[in-house]
This record gives C-alpha cells, sequence and structure tokens, in this order.
C-alpha cells in the first residue's frame, strides 16, 4: 500500500489519523507565571487537525527560562494548565505531545536570577538575549558539576510524571537547538573531562539518561527525542555529526523509543539528507524529519520510505488547518512575523480558516 502525508501512523504508543505533524514553536503567550492559559488552550485546540502537537518547549524548572513568557511544566499550577489544553485537543479528536526542555547556557539571570548552567563555561557567542532589561550579551554560563546531573535528570523525570497527569499522549525530550540536552551532545560547547563529557558515548550521557527516566515513567513508546547535529542556532556546531546520529540512533532502537526527529537546518542539503539515510539505517521506529518540507516533498519522503511523518513549523503558525489545506491544495495563509512573541491573539489564534 502507498503511504503518504495522510496514511495513519502508529507513532510508539500513540496511534495517529495522519503524518502531518505540528512542530515545537515557542509564542511567548503564557506569561511570567509560565501557565498555559485560555489563549494557549484556543491556540493548540484550533490545530487538533494535525496527527500530532508537539508544544512549544516547556520548562522543567522555573530557573532555566530563555524567553519570557515559555510555558512550563514543573508544579501543579502549570500542570492544571496544561491538562486544560490536552482537554481541549482531545475533545477535538486530536493528539498531543509536551516537549521536555531545559534552556541551559541559553537562559539569563536576568531572567531567572541566577548564572546559567551548561556543560561548560563556553558562552553564546555574537548574539543577544532579550531580558526584562531589554536585549543584553548572554552570559558566561557555570559549568554543571558531575554530582548535578543526576538532579537535571531527575527533573525530567518529574516532568514526565506530570506530562502523564496532565494528559499528554507522549512527551518529547528537547536534544536540538543549542539547550542544554544539545550542549551536552556537541563538541563545540561539551569539553568536559568526566564521564559525560569527550566521547560521543560520554557526550550523548545525559540524553541516555533522561531517556531511561521518561520510559521509567511512561514507557518506551510514550517517548521520543529531537536533535539536530547540523543546526547552527545558539552558536553550536558537531565534528562527527554523522558518527553522532548513529550512535544515537543505535542507543534509541535498543530502547524502542516512541520516535526519532531530526530537525534539519533544510531538508534536502546533501549533508542532511545523508543524517537522515543514517537515521533510518540504525532506528527501525517512527522517523520524522522537519526542516523546510512542503506537502509534495513530504509526500515523497514518505512515500520513498525516508520518513515516517513530517513535522512542520511555519506552515501551522498561520495555518490552523493545514492538514485540510494541503488536502485540498489550497494557498496557505503567510506568517506575520512581527507577532511572533507579541501578547495577545493577533497573530495566534486569529488566523482564518479555510472554512472562515
Amino acid at each position: 500500500m502507498s503511504l503518504d502525508l495522510f496514511s495513519p501512523l502508529k507513532l510508539g504508543a500513540v496511534e495517529l489519523r495522519n503524518r502531518i505533524l505540528m512542530a515545537p514553536l515557542t509564542r511567548t503567550r503564557a506569561g511570567t507565571s509560565h501557565i498555559p492559559n485560555d489563549l494557549m488552550v484556543e491556540y493548540y485546540r484550533q490545530r487538533a487537525g494535525a496527527g500530532l502537537i508537539f508544544t512549544e518547549c516547556a520548562l522543567i524548572t522555573p530557573d532555566a527560562s530563555a524567553y519570557l513568557g515559555e510555558g512550563g511544566l514543573f508544579d501543579e499550577a502549570t500542570q492544571a494548565g496544561w491538562k486544560r489544553v490536552t482537554d481541549a485537543v482531545h475533545a477535538a479528536g486530536g493528539r498531543i505531545a509536551i516537549q521536555l526542555w531545559h534552556a541551559g547556557r541559553a537562559a539569563h539571570s536576568d531572567i531567572n536570577g541566577v548564572q546559567p548552567v551548561s556543560a561548560s563555561n563556553k558562552a553564546i557567542r555574537n548574539d543577544l538575549t532579550h531580558t526584562p532589561k531589554g536585549k543584553v550579551p548572554y552570559e558566561t554560563p557555570r559549568p554543571l558539576r558531575t554530582d548535578e546531573i543526576p538532579g537535571i535528570v531527575e527533573l525530567f523525570r518529574k516532568a514526565a510524571e506530570r506530562a502523564d497527569a496532565a494528559g499528554f499522549d507522549a512527551v518529547q525530550i528537547h536534544g536540538a537547538h543549542g539547550y542544554l540536552v544539545d550542549q551536552f551532545l556537541r563538541d563545540s560547547v561539551n569539553d568536559r573531562s568526566d564521564q559525560y563529557g569527550g566521547s560521543i558515548e560520554n557526550r550523548a550521557r545525559l540524553l541516555l539518561e533522561i531517556v531511561d527516566a521518561c520510559i521509567s515513567v511512561l514507557g518506551a513508546g510514550r517517548v521520543g527525542v529531537r536533535i539536530s547535529p547540523l543546526v547552527a542556532f545558539n552558536d553550536m556546531a558537531e565534528s562527527q555529526p554523522q558518527a553522532l546520529v548513529e550512535y544515537v540512533a543505535k542507543e534509541l532502537q535498543k530502547r524502542g523509543v516512541g520516535h526519532l526527529e531530526l530537525r534539519h537546518e533544510q531538508w534536502d542539503q546533501p549533508a542532511e539528507q545523508e543524517l537522515a539515510r543514517i537515521a533510518r539505517a540504525h532506528f527501525q521506529g517512527p522517523l520524522l524529519l522537519n526542516g523546510g518540507f512542503d506537502a509534495d516533498s513530504g509526500n515523497a519522503s514518505i512515500r520513498e520510505g525516508r520518513a515516517d511523518a513530517i513535522v512542520y513549523g511555519k506552515a501551522f503558525l498561520a495555518n490552523p488547518d493545514l492538514v485540510q489545506r494541503f488536502a485540498s491544495k489550497a494557498p496557505l495563509n503567510a506568517v506575520d512575523f512581527s507577532t511572533l512573541y507579541t501578547p495577545g491573539p493577533k497573530g495566534y489564534t486569529d488566523y482564518p480558516t479555510l472554512a472562515a
């Protein structure tokens, strides 16, 4: 049987009605409380036609914020806020997973009141971050001590418990885009000499310990991972991206996780396509690709067996009914980038649907 974007998919333990997935998209509508609110409930409900929604990255601890308003999952209030979101999405027939996240060196003391932590003391260079005091340079982070790392793993485990209680169908561990887990994975930042640094096996240790902790709560089929070995965002690089993908894919295959997502800089770049081939060869579970796909290229990737589902970001920002638009080959709304992070419904919940 020929598969396409509209074919159902069993993503680990979760049954999806299509393979058009919504990417985690930070929108900073939660405010400084990090509690999901009515506006966020409506935003996610509108996009329940996706085979699976990945939420914006959710803080596992309140002292690791990087965005002045991202959602959190670290106490009863944030858990209750997300429960309202999952209830709305499920009532609309959708499925939803939460992306668990620690910003690491991308955080700032002007936001959190504490020095950010990382794999090393290397700061993000040549960029500024937004804080209550305005745009400022990123700070030099404090390297996590070896004896502190189990505490980070435990924060992810507790967040997985809260995700289960909040009604999420699955969780995704954010190992991409230069945040804490990625800061351990990639050697442009990780210069450690303990068991979490040096070899790829050591650099991947934190990620795999977090995976194992979340599996202990949810089961392997409800846990997934996102990595981005060639994405330079947040001043990141990796000298052995192919070997890194191979090792992570093999380890996730051993554990039987529910999905592996490769976040590409641009999916059709030869180096990115090689990473996808390596992931496909060593991970037999659902492989998700993300990075510049349209409907045609997404369909081709699924038909040719290069991916099991495609994760769309910008298209879902402006098109809550993206699945319907792809099915009818309708034009897409353009994204208003000026409203990505502004408060209120404009550019968030007011994009028109085809029905409207």
